[in-house]
């Protein structure tokens, strides 16, 4: 497995938020982290970017990328990996980018951050737009002239630049409409399909979750209750609580079976 976590806890003092025991992402395999809001879907994903630390919380148990252990790396090699083997999108696109700068300097900047030439980053960026379908003006506009898909696409083309090997999407459709929402799966199913980019989505919309995900966890309370190939967790759900939340989505079981 690509990613693997075990006996993972994210506490904030003595209160525990989260608990995984046992979760793992192959490689090129989209998975969804699906629960509702404050089920512990989003410190799970702090824990694993080796950030949680940054809201207050401190993580005990493994976390281990291609076998190696992430949770005894200093911060200093944690942002080594952030980034170049783990990139992450968030629900709100418009935050990773500041409005005084052009989208193109806060891009080239990330990449040089990692190594990248002044020529290098530029040659990177372009391909990557053209890969998320584009136009490479678009880095000579500022954040507020681009829509939230634009900017979501954006988000995801640092991430093929720089090469990652995971991505983890955190609500990165939710804020978006049904249309925009569409474009922005493409995107992710065309990463796993043709670079063999491993995706953890996390996400509260079950319907979007079983059109994507390939195997499905659910969180509640922070633990996680049930988790195996979508299709089956979601056309016939062995927890209470996941058969709660099919029952709020009435169309969920058609699109799982699609």
């Amino acid at each position: 497995m690509r990613l693997q976590v075990s006996e993972l806890t994210v506490r904030f003092g003595t209160r525990q938020v989260a608990h995984i025991g046992d979760f793992s992402l192959g490689e090129a395999e989209i998975v969804g982290l699906a629960g509702e809001s404050g089920s512990g879907k989003s410190m799970t994903t702090l824990a694993i970017l080796g950030l949680a630390h940054t809201v207050g919380a401190t993580v005990t148990g493994s976390i281990r990328l291609d076998g190696t252990e992430l949770t005894s790396m200093s911060q200093r090699e944690l942002r080594d990996v952030r980034g170049r083997r783990i990139a992450a999108i968030f629900q709100s696109p418009a935050m990773a980018f500041s409005p005084v700068f052009k989208v193109g300097s806060v891009v080239l900047r990330a990449l040089r951050l990692h190594g990248m030439t002044r020529a290098e980053a530029a040659e990177a960026a372009a391909r990557a737009l053209r890969q998320v379908l584009l136009p490479t003006g678009l880095l000579d506009r500022y954040p507020a002239q681009l829509s939230g898909g634009q900017l979501q696409r954006v988000a995801i083309a640092i991430a093929i630049a720089l090469r990652a090997e995971i991505l983890l999407a955190d609500e990165p459709t939710s804020a978006l409409d049904v249309t925009v929402q569409a474009e922005v799966l493409d995107v992710l199913r065309d990463l796993r399909d043709r670079q063999g980019m491993s995706v953890l989505f996390i996400s509260h919309d079950l319907a979007v979750v079983a059109e994507l995900c390939d195997r499905v966890a659910i969180m509640h309370d922070g633990r996680i209750v049930e988790q195996g190939p979508a299709t089956q967790v979601l056309s016939a759900p062995r927890h209470s609580y996941t058969a709660g939340l099919l029952a709020a989505v009435p169309s969920i079981r058609d699109s799982a079976h699609r």
